[in-house]
């Protein structure tokens, strides 16, 4: 495993030119988590409705949207993309998925990487980035785990730029990127002997990756840690440590493209984790709206 401790950052532009908005993270969470509650895949009017949502805030930036049509179980239901930046050249694609876990509010998991997917766009339609971007909220996350990864959206959408010969630079991947605490010994890990390389605080946003996406990482940790004083820790680790596949990046991995989960940890830090307490209030705007800020740094790089 690697875990890059020491990257220079790389400066980023202004804040006050890429100013992101905590309380429109807020207001995405709080109207995902509350009035779409609960977004489970047998819920078809409330996965309507939050589709719905996300196209009219994505079309709102003035980027071409597509409404990629995915079925499962026989029903059809859709990843919602919308495109910024170039026609031609190589993919960044940054997406995070829209669903729920069982009946739970899900506004860490993952209402707030869809808030912070929805600020990003803002910010992309305000200033064209220079390169080609696709912005994906993904159907299914959640409940295909148990049924078999071809099922989830971000498999969908992957298989079809790799039939398409499409090149992708780098997928990202927001999973749970807005709970945070000071906290003595809040922070646990996927392997022993982390624990003696990382902060024991959950204070910091995690990168995860392949050891073959250790350049990738590099880049990418080097953007956001330059972006805002948030702490930036990193991972490049074989595929069986604990944990590691847990997104919609591990469907690029096996579609061949290089992918990296931008993540609080999940289950490793919040205990509101696939439970009912995962609730609005719970979240730290300020915090994730550094996030979003880093993402938005690497958003502007010219190329990876």
């Amino acid at each position: 495993m690697l875990v890059q401790p020491f990257v220079a950052a790389t400066p980023s532009i202004p804040a006050s030119q890429t100013a992101v908005d905590p309380a429109r993270l807020e207001a995405h969470v709080r109207k995902l988590s509350v009035d779409f509650h609960p977004r489970r895949y047998d819920q078809p009017e409330n996965i309507a409705r939050t589709v719905d949502y996300i196209a009219a805030a994505l079309k709102a930036t003035g980027a071409p949207i597509t409404m990629q049509e995915i079925v499962v179980a026989g029903r059809p239901y859709q990843n919602v993309i919308a495109r910024y930046g170039p026609q031609a050249g190589p993919l960044l694609v940054i997406g995070a998925h829209y669903d729920s876990y069982n009946i739970t509010p899900g506004a860490d998991d993952n209402a707030s990487a869809v808030a912070g997917l929805l600020e990003l766009a803002r910010l992309l339609g305000a200033k064209p980035p220079s390169r080609a971007i696709e912005l994906v909220a993904y159907a299914f996350e959640e409940q295909p785990r148990a049924q078999g990864k071809a099922d989830m959206g971000s498999a969908w959408h992957a298989k079809a730029l790799r039939a398409a010969n499409r090149d992708v630079d780098l997928m990202l991947s927001l999973e749970m990127i807005g709970y945070f605490t000071d906290a003595p010994n809040s922070q646990r890990f996927p392997a022993p002997g982390l624990s003696y390389i990382y902060p024991d605080r959950g204070d910091f946003i995690a990168l995860v990756g392949q050891l073959r996406d250790f350049g990738a990482m590099r880049r990418v940790k080097s953007a956001m840690a330059g972006a805002t004083s948030l702490p930036v820790h990193s991972l490049n680790s074989p595929r069986r440590v604990p944990g590691i596949e847990n997104s919609d990046h591990v469907n690029f991995w096996d579609a061949g493209y290089p992918a990296l989960m931008v993540t609080d940890t999940a289950y490793l830090r919040n205990p509101n984790y696939h439970q009912a307490s995962d609730t609005w209030q719970t979240l730290d705007y300020r915090r994730m709206a550094q996030v979003v800020q880093g993402v938005h740094a690497v958003a502007r790089q010219p190329g990876f």
